[in-house]
């Protein structure tokens, strides 16, 4: 059955959290609020300001989505986009869904004049890491500094 990308709408909401929620708990063993996290999401599909989500669609199941959110580049004069919310269902796994999703978001990019993609893993997560090398990508010359207030 084939794999169709295509950008996510209100009706994904639920879905999406849900895959959100599997995430946090696979990656970092977080339980999100999901009252927050619902809003957060249902902000985002209301505008597109905040970001984009694409989901990977296999007949009419939703098997896997990434978040997309842009940076300004002051010293390239453009867009860098930031892959985040990155999911597949453990059932859909091993099947080439995430490669059709990040090639059509590297696809979409590209037409959209972007500079380029980005995205952070945790460091842990050598399964992913493998998967964004086998897709191109490089490891950053930067680390990642945070400091939350939430």
């Amino acid at each position: 059955m084939p794999i169709v990308i295509r950008e996510a709408d209100h009706e994904d909401a639920a879905r999406i959290v849900l895959f959100n929620q599997a995430m946090a708990r696979e990656t970092e063993g977080r339980e999100l609020d999901r009252k927050v996290l619902t809003k957060g999401v249902e902000a985002l599909l209301k505008d597109s300001a905040r970001g984009r989500y694409f989901v990977a669609v296999k007949g009419e199941e939703v098997v896997g989505q990434v978040m997309i959110t842009t940076e300004w580049s002051d010293w390239r004069n453009g867009f860098v986009w930031w892959l985040q919310s990155v999911y597949v269902s453990k059932r859909h796994r091993r099947e080439g869904v995430y490669r059709v999703l990040h090639d059509h978001v590297r696809e979409t990019a590209l037409s959209e004049k972007a500079l380029g993609i980005r995205l952070y893993v945790e460091r842990d997560n050598l399964s992913a890491q493998e998967t964004y090398r086998a897709l191109g990508m490089v490891a950053s010359q930067y680390l990642m500094y945070e400091e939350v207030w939430a």
